[in-house]
């Protein structure tokens, strides 16, 4: 008969350990993990699945308070739902890994609700990763960090090209030209020479144009759409 005292004991000492499931579709580098990961006195590799479909399944019957998963099975992104649905239905926290640095997928996984990003080369680094899920310390990745500041940039600058886009298309030729004009130091009275039309024309193209881009001034308008990339 055990000593109850000391089964308890045991048992508490064994829930210091953090509980990972693992979800890889290529059995050769989950075999490889979860050895690598056995070698750790605080982590226990509690269940294995190889498609997010069996991860999700598997969650269900298995307590886990973090998940490694894979991004890529089965040619294609299955990670990404397979994230999403352990993050609504279960209290696991899921690291992504891959083997690539890919921008798209990395925000995709934080969208899913993922708390960390890594690439499986850089697998020493996954022991510590765990550790800090477990403790809801996870700082991101530097080189995830590296990429996703990429794609800020990437996504400010679409951002911007379609602001000018939009305001380009809203502004005629004529109107253009006027402001083209008015940013290299020409009067409105020199334009309207120019196009041979009445100052009152360019007065009217002028006020259509603040309607559309906003300032208090032609030359604010005109500086704005210089700045802008619109001229």
């Amino acid at each position: 008969m055990v000593n109850e005292g000391y089964a308890e004991h045991v048992q508490g000492q064994d829930r210091l350990r953090i509980r990972v499931v693992l979800i890889e579709d290529d059995p050769d580098w989950r075999r490889g993990l979860a050895a690598y990961l056995s070698r750790e006195p605080d982590i226990e590799v509690v269940g294995e699945a190889q498609s997010g479909p069996e991860g999700v399944e598997l969650l269900e019957k298995v307590e886990a308070d973090v998940v490694l998963l894979d991004i890529m099975m089965s040619d294609s992104p299955e990670g990404l739902w397979a994230a999403a649905e352990i993050v609504k239905c279960s209290g696991a926290r899921v690291i992504m890994l891959s083997s690539m640095e890919e921008k798209e997928l990395i925000f995709e996984a934080f969208k899913a609700g993922a708390v960390d990003y890594m690439v499986k080369s850089d697998f020493q680094e996954i022991p510590q990763a765990i550790r800090s899920a477990y403790a809801n310390r996870s700082a991101i990745h530097p080189s995830v960090a590296a990429q996703m500041r990429e794609e800020f940039r990437r996504l400010k600058q679409l951002e911007h090209e379609v602001r000018v886009k939009e305001l380009r298309s809203l502004l005629t030729p004529t109107e253009l030209q006027v402001l083209d004009l008015i940013e290299k130091g020409h009067t409105q009275t020199q334009i309207a020479e120019k196009f041979v039309v009445s100052i009152r024309t360019i007065k009217v193209h002028v006020g259509n144009i603040l309607k559309k881009l906003g300032g208090k001034s032609s030359k604010e308008a005109a500086q704005k759409a210089k700045d802008m990339g619109i001229l």
